[in-house]
């Protein structure tokens, strides 16, 4: 049987933004597979309780520590050097990291890792150099210590072969699951009173509050369809996490007397979002480098039309099926695009991101790579 420990260590709840959904959604997928299986979850002492109740199921057991996941670089050197020998005095010699971060050596331990993109490698700009050393040094170490590598799309398998030659048969690619439950939304009526919109009336995104996201581009949008009286929604709502752009963009919505016009929501609950999905005029997704990028899907789930770029993997997992900007920093082509959308959700394959599907597909390659 299957037995092996699941890090979620760099899990910090409410701030890793899309790398949180995914892991909860695989691991729910997890839970409503028949097989047999037991997975040991190697919490923090910050993020222990948010995973409490998985070990309501008799195949998922908590395997805790005394890292606290909010002092990163606390939790990288236990990693680093404690992790190893921490799951082998508790008989643990196989484990999956969801995300890049590993110990520096195997020391007995087998290794399967999950990259979600090589951020830091093409936009180093955005980053400060620690965050670029280390993303690069787990980056190598996983490409030749860990057994097995997924990437969350084809073109993340793609970055990852080029740039640190992974032969074809150690790396798979399997889509994040995405789940929406399409009965959690909250009244349009509490939607109106709380942003003050109409139905249809407002655009709306989902994004970290870092750079690459290009979340100005959509405030110097908002500012030329309210300059020009153009025939379009001059609203626009902006959910997510703190991020390192939140002033920047703050400060861009005061200087450009956007005050009533752009709003930066905060984290907003699953109710809320699908709401905002819903009655909005449009789903914009600016973001110029995703490794994955599920926003813009969810939106789609619950019928929203959805605008994006035509950068890094968007096309891919929006089947090519969204409306795309070519030049994402190109205001003029914004505001076309958003003039003559086209809605052509009747023809996604939802399929692709079904959460029983994917689950098994990790339980099979887990089962290969580690039984």
């Amino acid at each position: 049987m299957l037995d092996i420990a699941i890090d979620l260590l760099w899990l910090r709840p409410k701030k890793v933004g899309g790398t949180e959904f995914y892991i909860r959604n695989l691991l729910d997928g997890f839970l409503r597979l028949e097989e047999s299986y037991h997975f040991w979850l190697m919490v923090s002492k910050d993020n222990r309780e948010t995973f409490l109740h998985y070990t309501e199921d008799e195949r998922i057991s908590l395997l805790e520590t005394e890292v606290v996941s909010a002092n990163i670089a606390g939790r990288i050197l236990w990693n680093f050097f404690c992790q190893n020998r921490f799951l082998r005095k508790r008989g643990i010699r196989k484990c999956f990291i969801p995300v890049y971060c590993r110990p520096l050596f195997n020391g007995g331990v087998t290794y399967v890792n999950v990259i979600h993109d090589l951020q830091a490698a093409h936009y180093p700009e955005y980053h400060p150099f620690h965050e670029i050393a280390y993303s690069r040094l787990c980056w190598w170490l996983d490409a030749h210590f860990s057994r097995h590598l997924v990437a969350i799309s084809d073109w993340v398998r793609d970055d990852v072969r080029e740039k640190y030659h992974v032969k074809d048969g150690k790396i798979t690619t399997i889509y994040n699951p995405i789940t929406v439950d399409k009965n959690e939304s909250v009244s349009f009526e509490r939607i109106a009173e709380k942003y003050q919109v109409g139905q249809k009336e407002f655009y709306y995104t989902v994004a970290q509050l870092i750079p690459h996201k290009n979340l100005d581009t959509l405030i110097a949008v908002m500012e030329q369809i309210k300059n020009t009286g153009t025939d379009l929604p001059c609203r626009l709502l902006i959910s997510g996490v703190n991020g390192e752009s939140r002033e920047k963009l703050e400060r861009q919505i005061r200087e450009r007397g956007l005050a009533r016009e752009v709003t930066l929501t905060g984290f907003v609950e699953n109710a809320e979002r699908n709401a905002l999905y819903k009655y909005c005029r449009a789903f914009l997704f600016p973001s110029v480098f995703e490794g994955f990028g599920m926003p813009p899907i969810e939106a789609m789930l619950f019928g929203a039309v959805v605008i994006a770029t035509d950068r890094a993997c968007i096309p891919e997992v929006t089947q090519g099926k969204a409306n795309y900007v070519k030049d994402p920093f190109d205001v003029e082509e914004w505001i076309s695009v958003m003039q003559n959308p086209v809605d052509r959700i009747a023809e996604m394959d939802f399929g692709q991101y079904d959460q029983m599907k994917l689950s098994r597909k990790y339980l099979d390659l887990l089962r290969k790579q580690l039984e």
